[in-house]
């Protein structure tokens, strides 16, 4: 095999999805040198999880959700079916493994620990982003003007001052706003029905369409020689003693389902909540349970007067996100296995919070929403590195930081594929 410039093996690699993590992944492995193909059952990238989620590169949303006071919250929450993070309780043997992991990482140093890394992570990968979007200039209706946390709860507010101040520790700029603060930073909030009491604000953090920017990145990866195969269905991992042989896949051909294998030097999985239903296949167990969460896009004018700046509403578990002539809402967690059905409760929650913080945007009525399963891992920290299968890697679990973290675990991938140690500090398998 031919050789990478700066050492390592150019090798032959197949990624697994093409949501944001999958399509940032083989862009960074091709750069590297790598021949690269993408799989996906869907017939474009960034149509499942990566679709209509938040839309924040949120390094100051990386508090872990096992914290100390994570269980008093859950079980308060218990049966509300608007509750921002909700357990539908089920005979599923991995949510409650997942359930027990997640009572395990809510220790202080756990949490601790875990927002050190995620921080690290957050940091490293946003600036990956900018790095790559100076490169290509690919527009995704992004914005860089920061991300105020508001607060309308004043426990809630002062809870979040140790937070901010844990984060600034590491590197990250959350600086503490008083109320007045808050209204100059985003000028919208002023007509809230509800006071705000105070905020955070990191003025590094952006914003932008997860969607669009996979869509464009993907085409950009294919124009440089990366392959997708999409509308293919991975059925199996084929494993050879100690190796990967191949990937069973499945797709149509003139209503008839043609099975292939498809075979490389390196497998990646970037299946998000799937990955360990397919890990499970070669004895490998994987703490991911979906997390569903929802969101509505709302059209917006511009006389609305609708948020410029990226927000996030603590109390209520939402992120605000303006993407051109849309205003994205999204947030809450529901913990109910695979089911993708919409929840009309849950949908109006988000319509009910946001119409009393913006009462002024009249396009409430024609919003959108949408449901998506983000894979959760107990503490929060993403499967980045070589699994016990010497050929076989991984770079999952990201939960609601998919997108922030996107570039930053690609490019730490590559650099591993590659036999080179990422410049991040990160605890990788």
């Amino acid at each position: 095999m031919p050789s990478l410039a700066g050492g390592g093996i150019r090798m032959r690699v197949i990624v697994l999805g093409a949501g944001v993590v999958g399509v940032t992944s083989a862009w960074f492995l091709a750069q590297a040198g790598h021949e690269v193909t993408v799989v996906d059952r869907e017939p474009a990238a960034g149509l499942e999880t990566s679709y209509a989620n938040g839309g924040q590169i949120s390094v100051c949303h990386a508090e872990p959700w096992a914290n100390p006071k994570a269980p008093w919250k859950t079980l308060q929450w218990l049966g509300e079916e608007d509750a921002p993070l909700l357990f539908r309780l089920k005979m599923d043997p991995a949510q409650w493994r997942w359930g027990l992991r997640f009572l395990q990482e809510c220790t202080p140093a756990r949490a601790r620990g875990n927002l050190q890394n995620l921080v690290r992570l957050g940091l490293y990968s946003r600036a990956q982003l900018q790095q790559l979007r100076a490169d290509t200039g690919l527009h995704y209706d992004e914005l860089s003007r920061g991300i105020l946390h508001y607060y309308t709860d004043e426990a809630d507010f002062d809870a979040a001052i140790p937070a901010a101040a844990a984060m600034r520790e590491i590197g990250l700029d959350r600086e503490v706003k008083n109320a007045a603060e808050c209204l100059a930073i985003e000028p919208a909030l002023a007509k809230s029905r509800l006071p705000i009491v105070g905020g955070t604000y990191t003025s590094t953090d952006e914003s932008g369409d997860a969607r669009k920017f996979t869509e464009e990145l993907a085409a950009l990866a294919a124009s440089r020689g990366v392959a997708f195969r999409y509308q293919t269905r991975v059925t199996r991992l084929k494993q050879a003693g100690d190796r990967i042989a191949g990937v069973e896949v499945e797709y149509d051909d003139d209503g008839d389902t043609v099975t292939e294998l498809l075979q490389a030097d390196a497998y990646l999985v970037c299946l998000g909540s799937y990955s360990p239903l397919l890990m499970k296949q070669v004895g490998i167990t994987l703490d991911i349970y979906p997390a569903k969460g929802y969101s509505a896009t709302i059209p917006v004018a511009e006389t609305d007067l609708a948020p410029t700046v990226s927000l996030t509403d603590d109390g209520y578990k939402l992120v605000f996100s303006r993407l051109g002539d849309r205003l994205r809402v999204a947030g809450t967690a529901e913990f109910n296995g695979y089911n993708l059905e919409l929840n009309e409760v849950r949908c109006q929650a988000l319509i009910q919070r946001t119409s009393e913080i913006f009462p002024d945007i009249a396009g409430y009525g024609d919003a959108e929403f949408w449901c998506g399963l983000r894979p959760a891992t107990p503490g929060n920290l993403p499967y980045i590195g070589q699994s016990r299968i010497a050929n076989l890697y991984l770079n999952t679990g990201h939960g609601t930081l998919g997108w922030t973290e996107s570039c930053g675990s690609a490019h730490a991938i590559a650099e591993l594929v590659s036999g080179r140690r990422p410049e991040v500090e990160f605890p990788f398998l």
